[in-house]
């Protein structure tokens, strides 16, 4: 929603500084809307009012310095000029408090505006009266928010509060948000101020938990009856780490708090706040001394090294599944020998499953459908049981808007196709926030926490996750000579204890893999085009209808049909490898329904939409919601799928099958390949595989049409159009 006063606040930058680029200024779109552009500008323009020659967006040490070296404070008596104060009353309006008009006045409106964010902001015992002091202003030229926003916790808030009127004036504090949200700023606040009681000096304290800052704590254990500052800082961090007790002097309430909090992060339960605990609370590796008996590595576990961590304590070990590089970290997959190695030792294996993961482009639903399906695979080539929990990875430092748009629907896909195809079950590497986020949404049952890199913004801030099996802190050696193995150690919280026992490895030869498009994505088109063509199916048009009417009414050419399939490859990759089938049997009716839906298709799909029909052929592959559920059943009693059952004479049934069909493309691809399987016992033949004879695979796809002389042609002119594509999917295979 527009705001009058900040669409003239913008409208005062543009017109003031209308030679913005040469100053430096970019001009800002006049929307009414605060933002981080705005408050760019308006940092802009404070500087070059105050003789800055070297713009910059930033609010830093020669803005500050600046500011209070020409003029102390900002009050009416030392504004230098009507557009400085103009600047300093659009800043207060995009803040949200009266800014008197922009008029260029320093007053009544201005001063009641300032008393408020001094107040806001925790300050006004420091900076009392109606006074703009050098950090309250740089607090004022930024996003930070100084009431609570949202669900924010007003506890939270007074401790923010607490924290910046105790310590402003301290050189290297500055005035953090008052929001009522934990964050990284306000995690290093108390860093800070854990160092300034401590006795550290400004330009010794930095907000890092380093040697000097640890020791210190060592001597500070708190407990019941503990009151003053140490016993506010202790409760302010057990609040910043959503703990239920109250901020100030440690009671009986606090000490139950406590025992909880320390009994859910696997420490000691003393009730204290010991060091330990406060290293836990403080930072998310916490005492990185303490000796876990989970690690994970990239270095096979050999005998030897298999003794040395048995003898170190270790009994549950996190290896990964695959590696995508044939040259980096050769053994950082699982070995051949290694799992056998791993419970001849009496130890357990947790696998990880990870390619690149490092940022949010590699994030999707599609990504995460791929990546399902190749863990499943190389699981199962393993000997992983059914039951195994797979964590996938999420190795970078997601921000929380990444997490919504790439990494959720990236787990979806992943739970989708872990649910349906196979009996693992997933869950997440990642940091803190990434991890909660999407176990909230249902997509993942175990958190592995990257708590090691304590800089990510999605472990700043914020609490293990609830459903935490395992928490990495830190990066050790054990063993010596050929036992001498680097790992990183974990806590185990006992949700999860990896597997010990394992079926013997399936056989991954002569699978399928994706089309080498650049060799041959070009004449696989030319030789479908001119098979189809032969058999009187041209490249547009056809079965009656005129070009214009079948083009008008959403026909697609053959060149469309065969695109479609083709960058849907990876989906029909990854379903023939994990069937176990030829992926020339998924492709060839998908491609054919394709090029064959014609307006008649269109019209029945209406007719169900308007309630006028219960089902029709729907989708890619044109699929009854009928149809579909008996296939999805048959596959599910067979154990080849997984899923509830569904009733094809309930309507509600047919009507949720057909839309999904209708809708959701994969879905209707998968269906594809199940009714193909289904289709072989109808027949009362074999399941399709990956050597089936021409007479099977004939048979079958005649079957996708029904039965009778019709389906016979079905399948003799779809048994051409698979010899093509399997043509081609050979020479990709070999």
């Amino acid at each position: 929603m527009a705001d009058e006063m900040v669409l003239r606040a913008q409208r005062f930058i543009n017109t003031t500084y209308n030679d913005g680029a040469t100053l430096g200024i970019s001009k800002l779109s006049e929307n009414g809307q605060t933002g981080w552009p705005v408050m760019y500008a308006l940092t802009r323009a404070l500087q070059y009012e105050m003789g800055i020659t070297a713009l910059s967006d930033s609010f830093g040490p020669t803005t500050l310095g600046k500011l209070g070296e020409l003029y102390g404070k900002l009050d009416e008596t030392t504004i230098p000029s009507a557009n400085f104060c103009r600047i300093i009353q659009s800043a207060l309006y995009c803040k949200g408090y009266d800014g008197g008009e922009i008029d260029g006045q320093y007053n009544d409106r201005v001063k009641a505006a300032v008393v408020k964010l001094n107040q806001n902001m925790g300050v006004s015992g420091t900076y009392p009266g109606s006074s703009l002091w050098p950090k309250v202003v740089k607090g004022l030229f930024n996003m930070d928010a100084y009431v609570t926003v949202g669900n924010g916790s007003d506890t939270v808030r007074s401790i923010q509060q607490w924290l910046n009127g105790r310590y402003i004036l301290r050189k290297d504090f500055y005035v953090i948000p008052c929001d009522g949200y934990h964050s990284r700023d306000v995690a290093k606040s108390m860093l800070f101020a854990i160092q300034y009681e401590l006795g550290m000096a400004d330009g010794v304290a930095n907000g890092v938990f380093g040697p000097g800052t640890q020791s210190g704590l060592k001597s500070h254990t708190v407990s019941n009856g503990t009151t003053g500052v140490w016993a506010q800082l202790f409760t302010a961090a057990m609040i910043l780490n959503k703990r239920n007790v109250p901020f100030g002097d440690f009671t009986s309430t606090v000490q139950a708090g406590v025992e909880t909090f320390q009994s859910f992060s696997k420490l000691p339960v003393t009730g204290k706040g010991d060091f330990q605990t406060w290293a836990s609370l403080l930072v998310s590796y916490g005492d990185q001394s303490r000796k876990g008996t989970a690690c994970d590595g990239v270095t096979k576990i050999t005998p030897a090294r298999a003794q040395a961590l048995k003898d170190a304590g270790y009994r549950y070990i996190g290896r990964y599944l695959f590696n995508p590089s044939a040259t980096s970290l050769p053994e950082k997959q699982i070995q051949p020998g290694e799992l056998a190695t791993i419970k001849e030792y009496g130890l357990s294996c947790f696998p990880i499953f990870q390619t690149w993961s490092r940022s949010a482009d590699y994030f999707s639903h599609n990504q995460g459908t791929i990546d399902a399906f190749r863990a499943i695979e190389w699981a199962r080539y393993h000997g992983f049981k059914a039951g195994t929990i797979i964590y996938f990875a999420v190795d970078y430092d997601a921000m929380d808007g990444e997490v919504t748009d790439y990494v959720i629907p990236h787990f979806r896909g992943i739970m989708r196709t872990i649910g349906e195809n196979s009996g693992y079950r997933v869950g997440i590497y990642g940091p803190r926030n990434v991890c909660q986020r999407v176990s909230d949404a249902g997509y993942a049952v175990t958190s592995f926490v990257c708590d090691m890199s304590s800089g990510f913004s999605g472990n700043l801030g914020y609490p293990l996750p609830t459903n935490w099996a395992f928490d990495q802190i830190s990066t050790i050696t054990v063993g010596s000579g050929s036992g001498s193995i680097e790992i990183d150690n974990n806590i185990v919280s006992g949700r999860d204890y990896g597997q010990s026992d394992f079926n013997p490895g399936a056989d991954i030869n002569e699978l399928d893999t994706d089309l080498d498009k650049d060799a041959y994505r070009a004449p696989l088109l030319q030789d479908v085009k001119a098979y189809l063509e032969s058999i009187g199916v041209p490249e547009t048009g056809g079965d009656g209808w005129t070009d214009k009417d079948w083009a008008s009414l959403g026909g697609i050419s053959t060149t469309e049909a065969f695109n479609a399939v083709m960058d849907a490859d990876w989906l029909f990759t990854s379903l023939a490898r994990s069937l176990r089938m030829r992926k020339a049997l998924i492709q060839t009716p998908v491609l054919w329904e394709l090029r064959k839906l014609n307006p008649l298709d269109f019209i029945a799909d209406a007719a169900v939409k308007a309630g006028e029909r219960d089902d029709c052929s729907t989708g890619w592959g044109q699929i009854f919601a009928a149809t579909a559920i008996k296939a999805r059943n048959y596959c599910i009693g067979e154990g080849i799928i997984n899923g509830e059952g569904m009733d094809y004479n309930s309507s509600a049934d047919l009507r949720k099958v057909w839309y999904q069909l209708h809708d959701d493309q994969e879905y209707n691809v998968r269906t594809v390949a199940y009714v193909l399987i289904w289709n072989s016992e109808l027949l009362g033949i074999d399941r399709p595989g990956l050597n089936s004879s021409v007479h099977l695979t004939e048979a079958v796809l005649g079957q996708y049409n029904g039965t009778g002389p019709d389906a016979e042609q079905y399948g003799r002119e779809l048994m051409g159009l698979y010899n093509v594509l399997e043509q081609y999917n050979a020479l990709s295979r070999g």
